[in-house]
């Protein structure tokens, strides 16, 4: 069953759905009255929030999440940056060092 994505006038839902219009029918019934904006279907099964992206604050370790990111970019230092943005929200510059200095630590 795919994920869908509905964007609501107030509301983000996240929904399994045979298709659009049972998707438009899970929005319908949880949030009536509201106009959907954007109705997507997601490419893979799953759906991840960076709770940096969203301005929450976690108690990461960031050496553990680099040494993660290396592993997952088996050694690819710019995929390497690219994943731990993605996890941490830092921008380029702060998640370059991190990952670098990683790598020279030999993750």
């Amino acid at each position: 069953m795919p994920l869908y994505e509905i964007e609501t006038e107030a509301h983000i839902i996240i929904t399994w759905a045979d298709d659009e219009e049972a998707a438009k029918a899970v929005s319908e019934d949880c949030y009536p009255g509201e106009a959907i904006l954007r109705l997507m279907k997601r490419p893979r099964d799953s759906w991840v929030i960076s709770k940096g992206v969203l301005g929450i604050k976690t108690r990461l370790d960031p050496c553990r999440v680099a040494r993660e990111c290396l592993s997952k970019a088996a050694g690819d230092k710019v995929h390497a940056i690219r994943l731990y943005m993605q996890e941490t929200g830092d921008d380029l510059e702060k998640s370059r060092k991190v990952i670098e200095s990683n790598m020279v630590m030999g993750w």
